[in-house]
């Protein structure tokens, strides 16, 4: 992990917090936003009983084992949620700054097992949108159906976003979304969804 003095987010640039202070969310369609520095953790291994219940150990989770489906308890800081990226691997997301002790605890946890656990916090930045626009704003760059009967709150997928790769996370039904993209790609994505944003009434989100 970098040194907290020397974290920038990836789209700090844009001074998305002056303009959060200036934006008019009430009756916006679409309110976008950055989630910067937070804890993401891959974890590698093969799901079985002993994996599983290393996993519930340190997380009190589930491992969520049905593709494309995530896995969350709470929603304060210091709670987790787990993505499913393949049969074999997942993400632990939490709040930012605690990846190191994640890793620690995630290890210890597996010790004797094959498995593996990597920090990744640092190479990506999660782009959040919500509201009735969200949706449509990301249908018109995303090859996924994102139909609410097809993909819904608690499902997750690595898909493409105009020609960003991302981990799209569908938060709950408003919709609210995370979009996982990394960072050499985050200037961009933003760029787009802002010029596409244009077609609703949008608002910058502070978070």
């Amino acid at each position: 992990m970098a040194d907290a003095y020397n974290r920038r987010s990836a789209l700090q640039h844009f001074g998305l917090t002056a303009a959060a202070a200036k934006s008019d969310a009430a009756g916006a369609d679409l309110l976008i936003g950055e989630s910067a520095h937070r804890a993401i953790v891959n974890i590698r291994g093969d799901g079985g009983e002993a994996f599983k219940a290393a996993v519930k150990a340190v997380t009190g989770l589930d491992l969520p084992v049905t593709p494309n489906t995530t896995a969350q308890a709470g929603s304060g800081a210091g709670d987790f949620r787990i993505l499913w990226l393949g049969p074999t691997e997942w993400w632990i997301v939490t709040t930012g700054g605690s990846e190191e002790k994640l890793v620690a605890d995630l290890r210890q946890a597996f010790n004797g097992q094959h498995a593996a656990v990597i920090d990744v916090s640092e190479s990506r930045t999660v782009i959040t949108l919500s509201g009735p626009g969200a949706r449509d704003v990301l249908a018109r760059g995303c090859s996924l159906d994102l139909h609410p009967r097809v993909f819904g709150p608690g499902q997750c997928a690595q898909t493409g976003l105009t020609k960003a790769n991302i981990m799209l996370d569908q938060i709950d039904g408003t919709p609210t979304y995370d979009v996982y993209v990394l960072k050499s790609f985050a200037d961009y994505l933003w760029q787009w969804l802002g010029l596409i944003g244009r077609d609703y009434k949008f608002a910058i989100r502070a978070h």
